[in-house]
């Protein structure tokens, strides 16, 4: 079957740049006063930090697919399927899987043990200033690259909507994006937060799933005639074969296999969607909201598929390449082409929304560990009180959207699905071997956390910054220079194992022991929950 693919013309987009400032602005109005309303109720830490445990599963499984479908589940998949065809299609695998690994590996365990951070975990059987310290540093730096991500989506989609395609614009566009998160998270706090991601999600898969059946229809419900469609339109049959990102040589190969460990064993590891579990009441919602996040998470990754490779077959890889926001136009692109204006006002709305309350949930993750793990048990060594706290937290959130507004402008053009791919394996090397050291291994001692978490943070960004992601080609942060002596674009492969390895080697030269009560307290609690409400309801 073979179908004529009228053009998209980007230009087209200039005409619709009304239209779809008045839905953004709609959807933020909407948004705020939830917030606002939300935030009414903001009276204590818990309340702002874990939304005063209120949620149900539902509620909090369908806020996490919120949490976990970010701008690069969306508009940065989406593009990599429709350039890279299959390699791109690994990004979706990689994210479901991952998550899977999270929930049956740490989620309900970290929730029956903690109380709002992923530190109060570690520093239950370690020592508690060390530890919290690492802990906060690690999840910042986790947060902050995750956060570049979602700015770059921000500046590439609303550029591609406004016609924006200079350097200074996009800048612009970036600020007023940190700005409106700063705001969001500043009012709401969690709940306010839970809210906005809760509707971003229900909005984001009714949108994705209009599209995947609108393709699917053009093409009389066939998948084969849409991939047809693809290798068309991209006059490259290998656009449905593995290889065409990541087969061409061998340091690609072991760079694919760096991607897949890092999106792997990286969710297990995000503070952001792990602090979710805390938001509800008991152990038995926790599972509920397990169940309910991975329906929605493992459809969703299913319309990837289908609107990668519609937008191959009905846009076209040049015509993407070529729009402002280059990869991650394709999903507005084909929105576009499938419902003209008005279809494209919404999913752009909905992407902004999505970029809006994943940055959301970072940031107040992010301001949660410092003003939680270091300012209250660290220098004010546990006497600083709930308001005080609080205070410290929403400080906190300032100073952080200011740091991701000016990351994000650097990170401008990059594919955000990669970016994501980044922060995944800064997590799974900085987080991950201490979280499961902890939870598994009775001898695992403070040296070892430590050795694990400053060895893994630091081989991880060390790795990035001398990676071509920094510089040496013409796609990296600063095109100009080049001290790339790292081959691969993901650490992963590297900085994973060696923060095992760090773990494992600074507990079995530790001579100091841990209390031997403390571990097998926190044996029983995290695999059974007792003693859990206690702990997390004062």
């Amino acid at each position: 079957m073979t179908l004529m693919v009228p053009a998209v013309n980007v230009a087209d987009l200039k005409d619709t740049t009304l239209l779809n400032m008045g839905i953004f602005a709609l959807f933020v109005a909407i948004t705020m006063v939830i917030v606002i309303k939300a935030s009414r109720n903001n009276k204590t830490a818990a309340d702002y930090y874990a939304a005063g445990r209120s949620f149900s599963g539902p509620q909090n499984g369908t806020a996490i697919a919120g949490d976990y479908l970010s701008a690069a589940s969306f508009l940065g998949i989406t593009g990599a399927i429709a350039i890279n065809g299959y390699d791109g299609f690994m990004y979706s695998i990689g994210f479901l899987v991952a998550w899977l690994v999270a929930l049956l590996l740490v989620a309900e365990l970290l929730r029956n043990t903690g109380k709002f951070t992923m530190a109060d975990v570690l520093s239950f059987r370690l020592k508690q200033r060390p530890v919290r310290i690492a802990a906060a540093i690690s999840t910042l730096a986790v947060c902050f690259f995750y956060l570049l991500a979602q700015m770059a989506g921000a500046g590439s989609l609303i550029s591609l909507l406004l016609g924006i395609s200079d350097w200074g614009g996009q800048a612009l566009v970036i600020i007023v994006v940190g700005a409106l998160m700063i705001m969001y998270v500043l009012i709401g706090g969690m709940k306010g937060t839970t809210w906005v991601q809760i509707i971003k999600a229900m909005l984001l898969i009714a949108g994705a799933a209009v599209m995947t059946f609108w393709v699917l229809a053009i093409y009389g419900f066939n998948l084969s005639d849409l991939l047809g469609g693809a290798v068309e339109t991209s006059k490259n049959p290998n656009i449905l074969n593995p290889g065409l990102q990541y087969g061409k040589t061998e340091t690609s190969k072991i760079d694919f296999l760096s991607l897949g460990l890092a999106l792997v064993l990286g969710t297990a590891a995000l503070p952001h969607v792990l602090m979710r579990f805390y938001t509800v009441p008991t152990a038995k919602e926790a599972r509920k909201s397990v169940v309910w996040s991975i329906w929605l998470i493992g459809i969703f990754y299913l319309f990837t598929l289908v609107l990668g490779y519609g937008a191959a077959a009905l846009v076209g890889a040049d015509t993407i390449k070529a729009a402002p926001g280059g990869v991650n136009s394709a999903a507005p692109l084909l929105a576009f082409h499938l419902g003209g204006p008005l279809l494209l006002g919404f999913i752009s709305a909905v992407a902004f929304a999505t970029i809006l309350a994943v940055v959301a949930g970072l940031t107040i993750t992010a301001a949660a560990s410092f003003a939680h793990d270091i300012y209250a048990s660290v220098i004010a060594k546990g006497k600083a009180d709930a308001d005080t706290e609080v205070k410290v937290a929403r400080r906190t959130v300032v100073v952080i959207g200011l740091l991701a507004i000016v990351g994000g402008i650097f990170a401008n053009g990059q594919n955000v699905a990669f970016l994501v791919a980044l922060a995944f394996a800064v997590a799974a090397s900085a987080n991950l071997p201490t979280i499961l050291y902890s939870l598994f291994w009775r001898r695992f001692t403070t040296q070892g956390a430590l050795w694990s978490m400053y060895g893994g943070l630091s081989a991880a960004i060390i790795l990035i910054a001398l990676s071509p992601v920094v510089s040496g080609t013409k796609t990296s942060m600063i095109p100009g220079a080049n001290f790339a002596v790292f081959p691969l674009s993901n650490p992963g492969i590297v900085s994973i194992p060696l923060a095992f390895f760090l773990g494992w080697l600074g507990t079995v030269l530790d001579k100091r022991k841990e209390d031997v009560t403390k571990q097998a307290e926190m044996e029983v609690r995290s695999l059974t929950g007792v003693g859990a409400e206690k702990a997390t309801n004062h």
